[in-house]
């Protein structure tokens, strides 16, 4: 190993440059590891707009990434990070829920460095063992996946009903992630609702799941018990509103911002519960990896793998709406990574 790395910076909006960095040093208690796959979220795209204030140039995002320890005790150990660092004695993260803890911190958003790089640290107690035989580039999923584990379980908790009529609303990586989720745990029927026709042509080819257009389709009022809001937009929540059934559940886990959209009016008169759903607890991570490990979430068909040095192109790549894939991921060529 030299002293110095590849990374994927982003130095300005709508700018991504591949440079040269030192490799970060470990601090106690943390672990090197050499990434060999990261995949690109919505959040990176996002601060790549010059929309997050919590990410500001130049930086090295990417916070989906999987890898192998480069050095210590765990050395060459396989391993899926969670990103996610939390001290584990806050009362917060003792009662079960560190991802609500105030003093959660990501790779990706200053001070800690993200994955779109050769090398990345982390604390050991972040790092779950990836079973041989699973690829790199779908330990990297552990992430976004863990996501959607998190919205769909919490959804059907508080719905109480396992054979739900579920919709979700975008077919992005967190959205796809919660319809594959939900078959896996027993939903009734999954539908998408997904604009771009690419996406839905995709999802077409998951059993058990359909993919709709929501701008010429309309499957009524109280159409479902469950939604899960994937996109976070004033359009979603006016349709999850009128969409859900008297005592169903909606679920918000997009990010976009604003306030407006929801019928307050019939979701009390109705009974209807909303609820945020950010992040993932360490056992909706762990479940998460472990059903990609056992193959229970499917062929993966909506997942594009692309080599790390194109990361630039990517990233323009998906600004310009050309990927029909829900998820790229980036891969280090292990022959040439120093």
């Amino acid at each position: 190993m030299t002293d110095m790395m590849q990374a994927l910076v982003y130095t300005g909006p709508n700018q991504m440059h591949l440079e040269m960095q030192p490799v970060p040093a470990p601090q106690a208690g943390e672990a090197l590891v050499k990434v060999h796959a990261v995949g690109i979220c919505g959040s990176d795209m996002h601060a790549y707009h010059g929309h997050d204030d919590r990410r500001p140039p130049p930086l090295v995002l990417g916070h989906e990434a999987a890898g192998v320890v480069a050095s210590g005790p765990r050395g060459g150990e396989r391993v899926a990070i969670n990103p996610l660092v939390v001290d584990p004695d806050c009362p917060v993260a003792r009662a079960g829920r560190p991802h609500l803890s105030p003093t959660r911190a990501i790779i990706s958003m200053p001070p800690r460095p993200g994955a779109f790089a050769e090398y990345v640290t982390i604390p050991e107690r972040n790092l779950l063992h990836v079973p041989d035989g699973l690829s790199m580039r779908v330990a990297a999923l552990a992430e976004p996946v863990a996501v959607s584990w998190h919205a769909v379980r919490l959804g059907l908790e508080r719905l109480g009903q396992p054979k739900a009529r579920v919709l979700v609303q975008g077919g992005g990586a967190i959205g796809v992630g919660a319809a594959l989720v939900a078959r896996h745990l027993g939903a009734a029927c999954i539908e998408v609702a997904e604009p771009h026709s690419g996406r839905r042509a995709l999802l077409d080819t998951e059993p058990d799941i359909t993919g709709c257009d929501p701008l010429a389709t309309d499957p009524g009022a109280d159409a479902y018990d469950l939604i899960i809001d994937a996109v976070g937009a004033i359009a979603t929540r006016q349709a999850a509103s009128r969409l859900v059934r008297p005592g169903g559940v909606i679920v918000h886990v997009g990010l976009l911002p604003g306030i407006e959209g929801y019928d307050i009016r019939r979701l009390t008169l109705q009974e209807i519960t909303i609820t945020g759903s950010y992040c993932y607890t360490p056992d909706d991570f762990a479940a998460a990896l472990d059903a990609l490990a056992h193959g229970h979430l499917g062929a993966l068909n909506w997942v594009a793998g692309r080599p790390f040095a194109d990361g630039v192109e990517a990233f323009v790549d998906l600004d310009a709406g050309q990927v029909d894939a829900a998820k790229i991921v980036l891969e280090m060529d292990q022959t040439t990574a120093s």
